[in-house]
């Protein structure tokens, strides 16, 4: 059994593999751009991403929550990753962080 020390450590570790993965549209990675909503790690070392895309009917929908699940993957503690892509609450603009708003010219 994980402590939840060790248990954020791994979400951090999780994080960080999902900052290196980009919209291949917009030169600004994932968790920046705002499509991570949430990032649950279980006393089991799964790992449930809970992610949204820029809109429904975006073109990497297919491939980019498969992507996340298989570089998640990668994290040696991680047991299993699973991603849920849902719509709400719709993605805006506003959930970009500032340092993405800035690389876009949006600031």
């Amino acid at each position: 059994m994980k402590t939840e020390e060790e248990l954020q450590k791994i979400g951090e570790q999780v994080i960080e593999v999902i900052c290196e993965i980009y919209d291949p549209e917009i030169p600004v990675n994932i968790y920046d751009l705002g499509l991570i909503y949430d990032v649950e790690v279980s006393d089991e070392c799964d790992v449930h991403i809970t992610m949204t895309l820029t809109t429904p009917n975006c073109p990497v929908a297919e491939t980019l929550p498969v992507e996340v699940e298989e570089k998640v993957k990668i994290v040696p503690a991680v047991r299993n990753a699973k991603v849920e892509i849902v719509f709400e609450p719709t993605w805006t603009k506003e959930m970009m962080s500032e340092e993405a708003r800035l690389e876009l010219g949006m600031l």
